[in-house]
C-alpha cells in the first residue's frame, strides 16, 4: 500500500485504475491537495458460470449461461467448453473427438452463448463450460465448471446425391440412387417425386421406395419427366436429389457405368497410379504425430491444406526408407486402388505424395482407427442397434465393392476404420494378392496347419478368390462385431460349409434394413432346446477348461470382475449358474452388454451340464 498527493498517485498507475486490479483512496487533505492511498486488489480464478441453460436441435445443442457471481477480482473473464460423449446414463465418458463443430469458437469465448454441430443422433454428452482469467493457469485450484447433459435428437438425413436412370420403357422408368452420405439415422424410406418437364406448378406425383431403386410406371410414352429423391428417418425427411431428366422411350446410354480395374493389369503400374489418383505437393502436407507402423511403413496423423479449401485432419501413409522399385510399385498400387471407389462406407483416397523423397499415400483421417481395436476398448458399450448399424455401414460398402466387380480378399474388422461418427468404412486394399502368389501365406503354422479363420475354405483350398469369399469373410465381421472384437468362432471348424448357400452382400444389406426397422426382431431370447442344437452355442464354453469362477470369467475376457464375485460369495460355477438378471446387477455390473455376455455364458453352461454325457462333475 502507498500513499501520496492524488495527482502523484495517477500519474504512477495511469489506466491502472481502470483494469480494476488496484484501488484508490482518499484518505485526507494535507496543504490544500488531497491525499490518496493505493491497495492491490486480491485476484484469483472465477467462480463456475451460472444459469447454464442446453436446448437440443436434432443432432446439435445451443448453450447460454450467464458471467460467474465471482470474476476473481479481474475483468478479463473468459470461458472454455469442454465435450464429452457419454455410453449412458451412468457409464462413462470420452472426449468428443475431431467431428464436432463448435460456432463461433470452442475456446476463448467473450460471450456465453455457444452453438455444438456434428454430434451422434441419440447419443448422451456432458458439456463442461469453465471460467477462466489471466490468473487461472496460476492456479492451484482445479477449475470450476458448470454443466449439461443432454441426448441428442434424431436429425434428418442429408441430400441424396447421386441418381440415374437404369432403364426405361414406353411407359415406364427405372431408377438407382445411392444411400445419403449423412443418413443421420436408420433410413426408413425414399420419396421419388416425379412430373412432366415444365409442368411442376400444375402437379407433381409421389412414390415411395424400401430400398434405392424404384420402377415409376403409368407414364405417358415419349414424354420428358423429371424425378427427384430424397430420404426419409423418423426425425423427418431430407433433402429433395438434383432433377434428373429422363425421356420414356428412349434408350438408356451409360456411359457412366464404372468397372474396377486392376492396376496389377497394366505393364506399367505408375501409369496406373497417374491416371487414377491426383499428386498432392508434398509442401501441402503438414505431419504431426505418428499413429500406427506396418511392414510397408509408418501410418502418421497430419492435416492437407489443398488450393482455395479449409485445411482438413488426414492420415498418411509413409513407405519406409530404403525401399526397393517393386516395394513402391506395390504401395502405390494400392492408392490405384482406393482412387476408383466413392462411397460412404469405403475409405476416401486424398492423394499421393509421389515426387518427394517421402512417398505418401493421403486418406481421410478416421478418429476411432480400426475397428476390432475400437470395439474391445469400448466392450459392451454400444447397443445391439447401433452394433447392427456398424455391420449395415460395412456391408453397404462391400456391396458396392462388389457391384464393381472388387473382390476384397482380406476383409476383417482390423480392416475396417472407424470415424468419429460411428461410420464404418472399409480399407487396405491391394494387399492380399499375397495369397495368390505364396500358399503358405493362407495358412498359419502351429503343430500343423489350419487356414486363416477369416478365408473361405474354398479360397484356401484351391485359391479362388470371389464376392462369395468375401461374403464368408463378412460372417466373420458380423461375428467380431457383435463379440466386440473377440476370437472369431473358437474352436469350429469352416470346412463343411457350401458357398453356393451364401447370400449376395444386396440381400446381407436388405436384411439389416429390415432388422433395423423392426428392432425387436433382434431382441428374440434363446431357449436351452435352441442353445444345444447350434454349434456356435457349443463352443461358446467348455466347462473341462474351466475349474473356478476366476478361469470363468477369464474365459470370457470379464476377468475384471473377479473381486466382485469373490465379496459376494461366489466361490465355485454351481453357484453361479443359478444366478439371474438381478443377481448380476447386485454385483454393482452395470454395463448391460457385460450383463448380456455373463448371462449368455452361464446360459451355455446349464445346457452344456445338462447335455454331457458320461460321470457327471461337481461345480
Amino acid at each position: 500500500m502507498r500513499y501520496g498527493s492524488c495527482a502523484n498517485v495517477l500519474s504512477v498507475l495511469p489506466g491502472k485504475k481502470i483494469k480494476g486490479t488496484h484501488k484508490i483512496f482518499v484518505v485526507g487533505l494535507q496543504a490544500s491537495q488531497l491525499l490518496c492511498k493505493i491497495q492491490a486488489i486480491p485476484t484469483g480464478p472465477p467462480s463456475a458460470p451460472v444459469n447454464l441453460i442446453s436446448s437440443v436441435n436434432g443432432t446439435s445443442v445451443t448453450l447460454e449461461w450467464g458471467p460467474p457471481l465471482d470474476k476473481g477480482g479481474r475483468a478479463d473473464v473468459v470461458y472454455n467448453v469442454v465435450c464429452r460423449r457419454c455410453a449412458g446414463d451412468a457409464g462413462p465418458c470420452e472426449a468428443c473427438g475431431s467431428g464436432i463443430r463448435f460456432v463461433p469458437q470452442q475456446m476463448s469465448l467473450v460471450q456465453g452463448a455457444l452453438t455444438v454441430t456434428n454430434l451422434l443422433a441419440h447419443t448422451n454428452y456432458s458439456f463442461w463450460v469453465e471460467a477462466v482469467n489471466g490468473v487461472s493457469d496460476l492456479s492451484l485450484e482445479s477449475r470450476r465448471a458448470a454443466v449439461a447433459n443432454i441426448t441428442t435428437n434424431q436429425a434428418a438425413p442429408s441430400q441424396v446425391v447421386v441418381v440415374r436412370q437404369e432403364s426405361t420403357g414406353q411407359n415406364s422408368v427405372t431408377l438407382l440412387w445411392q444411400e445419403p452420405d449423412q443418413p443421420n439415422g436408420i433410413i426408413l424410406e425414399y420419396e421419388i417425386k416425379y412430373y412432366e418437364k415444365d409442368k411442376e406448378m400444375q402437379s407433381y406425383s409421389t412414390l415411395k421406395s424400401k430400398g434405392t431403386t424404384a420402377t415409376i410406371s403409368g407414364l405417358k410414352p415419349a414424354t420428358r419427366y423429371i424425378f427427384q429423391v430424397r430420404a426419409r428417418t423418423s426425425a423427418g425427411c431430407g433433402r429433395f436429389s438434383q432433377t434428373v431428366e429422363v425421356e420414356t422411350g428412349k434408350p438408356v446410354n451409360f456411359p457412366e457405368s464404372k468397372f474396377y480395374v486392376d492396376p496389377h493389369t497394366y505393364e506399367d503400374p505408375c501409369q496406373a497410379v497417374h491416371e487414377f489418383t491426383r499428386e498432392i505437393e508434398a509442401s501441402r502436407i503438414k505431419i504431426e504425430k505418428v499413429i500406427g507402423s506396418g511392414e510397408s511403413g509408418e501410418v502418421c496423423y497430419g492435416r492437407l491444406k489443398l488450393p482455395g479449401k479449409r485445411e482438413i485432419p488426414v492420415a498418411i501413409k509413409a513407405l519406409k526408407a530404403g525401399y526397393t522399385e517393386k516395394q513402391r510399385r506395390d504401395f502405390l498400387s494400392e492408392a490405384s486402388i482406393m482412387a476408383q471407389f466413392d462411397h460412404p462406407n469405403v475409405i476416401h483416397l486424398e492423394g499421393v505424395v509421389t515426387r518427394s523423397k517421402l512417398v505418401m499415400i493421403v486418406t481421410e483421417y478416421m478418429e476411432n482407427g480400426s475397428l476390432d481395436t475400437f470395439l474391445r476398448k469400448h466392450d459392451g458399450q454400444f447397443t445391439i442397434i447401433q452394433l447392427v448399424g456398424m455391420l449395415r455401414g460395412i456391408g453397404a460398402g462391400m456391396r458396392y465393392l462388389s457391384e464393381l466387380g472388387y473382390v476384397h480378399r482380406d476383409l476383417a474388422a482390423r480392416n475396417i476404420l472407424v470415424n468419429s461418427n460411428l461410420v464404418c468404412k472399409v480399407s487396405d486394399f491391394g494387399l492380399s494378392r499375397i495369397l495368390e502368389d505364396d500358399p503358405d501365406a493362407a495358412y498359419t503354422t502351429t503343430g500343423g496347419k489350419i487356414p486363416i479363420r477369416w478365408t473361405a475354405p474354398e479360397a484356401i483350398a484351391y485359391r479362388k478368390f470371389s464376392s462369395a469369399s468375401d461374403v464368408w469373410s463378412y460372417g466373420i465381421v458380423m461375428w467380431e462385431v457383435l463379440a466386440y472384437g473377440e476370437r472369431p468362432y473358437w474352436n469350429m471348424t469352416n470346412r463343411d460349409k457350401d458357398r453356393g448357400e451364401r447370400p449376395r452382400f444386396s440381400q446381407i444389406v436388405g436384411i439389416l434394413d429390415k432388422l433395423i426397422r423392426n428392432p425387436d426382431n433382434l431382441k428374440c431370447t434363446a431357449t436351452v432346446n435352441r442353445f444345444t442344437q447350434t454349434p456356435f452355442n457349443r463352443g461358446l464354453l467348455d466347462l473341462a477348461s474351466c475349474l473356478t469362477v476366476e478361469d470363468w470369467l477369464d474365459s470370457i475376457r470379464l476377468g475384471h470382475y473377479r473381486d466382485n464375485f469373490a465379496m459376494a460369495g461366489y466361490s465355485s460355477l454351481g453357484m453361479v449358474m443359478r444366478m439371474n438378471i438381478e443377481d448380476v446387477r447386485s454385483l454393482g455390473i452395470t454395463m448391460m452388454g457385460h450383463q448380456k455376455k455373463i448371462l449368455s455364458s452361464i446360459q451355455a453352461m446349464r445346457s452344456q451340464l445338462l447335455n454331457t454325457n458320461g460321470p457327471r462333475r461337481h461345480l
